[in-house]
């Protein structure tokens, strides 16, 4: 299996501020799919969704565009869908967060018991009760475990849309300031398995391999969510909030090297990129330059396609 299906998720619409709409163009610029294509993947090209922008939503302080996010999500689970119908990898495009959502609405009814990697420098366990901003991009992972709007928690095809067990939250960094008491609390009564920044740094790929091994023995497909906010920002000055004291970006690199290398890998989401803080694309044509290399490296790798 060498198929994969580039996705393009242009919104923001979960997010605080506008730019992350802006990515999946600015990869493309960067020249992903022709880069992937002579590495030697064949590639169904999805094209990119409608363009949305984040748009102040003061009428729903704690619930912000709430009906853009659960479209767009919508969406992004249809066209999962077919590609998973055409026997490809999703490798999607976002966006913010949010775009995870819709991504696992559209693989669940395909593999039923798929694991998320979920390597993002937050974890996004707010909730409508608790937030401050009403923006769902810190929401993800609460909504993901059924907690929340309930036209977000059930936009898949079953509830919640993944058991607590099949996630792992990886690199999440709490020093670097954007985790809330009441998330800190929902975290250390979860059961999802834990792998903070701190366990992370300069054992990247010692931590990757743990973490793909325990979450394997209880999943046997993994979906990939990289946030770049996990990189740190003085390393990779790109995603839509930045985070200090975050991995180097060799070490993120390398860990989704392992993660992409593994027989279980079932597709890859990038998100938080935001294209106003790369207004020349070096910084996209980086990133992208060290995804095709590992995509391209890591497709022998891959046993039964999307399958199970």
């Amino acid at each position: 299996m060498n198929k994969i299906a580039v996705i393009g998720v242009p919104s923001s619409a979960g997010a605080r501020r506008a730019g992350q709409e802006c990515a999946p163009q600015s990869f493309r610029r960067a020249g992903l799919i022709e880069s992937v294509r002579a590495g030697g993947l064949h590639v169904n090209d999805f094209g990119d969704l409608e363009s949305i922008s984040f748009r102040p939503d003061a009428e729903n302080p704690r619930e912000q565009n709430l009906l853009l996010v659960r479209d767009v999500a919508a969406q992004v689970a249809a066209r999962v869908s077919l590609a998973f119908q055409q026997n490809a990898k999703p490798i999607v495009l976002g966006g913010d967060c949010t775009v995870t959502l819709g991504v696992l609405a559209g693989m669940i009814g395909h593999l039923p018991s798929l694991g998320l990697m979920y390597f993002d420098g937050d974890i996004d366990l707010n909730t409508p009760e608790t937030t401050s901003s009403g923006i769902f991009d810190g929401m993800v992972v609460s909504h993901i475990t059924g907690d929340g709007a309930d036209s977000l928690t059930h936009i898949g095809p079953r509830y919640p849309l993944m058991p607590q067990e099949n996630i792992v939250l990886f690199g999440y960094n709490s020093e670097a300031g954007w985790m809330d008491a009441a998330e800190v609390q929902r975290l250390e009564d979860s059961s999802m398995i834990k792998y903070p920044v701190t366990q992370i740094r300069e054992r990247a790929r010692e931590a990757a391999a743990e973490a793909l091994a325990t979450l394997g023995a209880r999943a046997p497909q993994i979906l990939v969510h990289f946030d770049v906010d996990v990189i740190d920002s003085i390393d990779f000055p790109a995603a839509d909030v930045l985070h200090t004291g975050g991995v180097a970006f060799d070490e993120a690199m390398d860990v989704l090297k392992i993660f992409a290398s593994s027989p279980l890998f079932a597709g890859l989401i990038i998100t938080e990129f935001n294209s106003a803080r790369d207004p020349d694309g070096k910084l996209a044509r980086r990133l992208v330059k060290a995804v095709v290399g590992i995509l391209t490296a890591a497709h022998p790798y891959w046993v039964n396609g999307n399958s199970a």
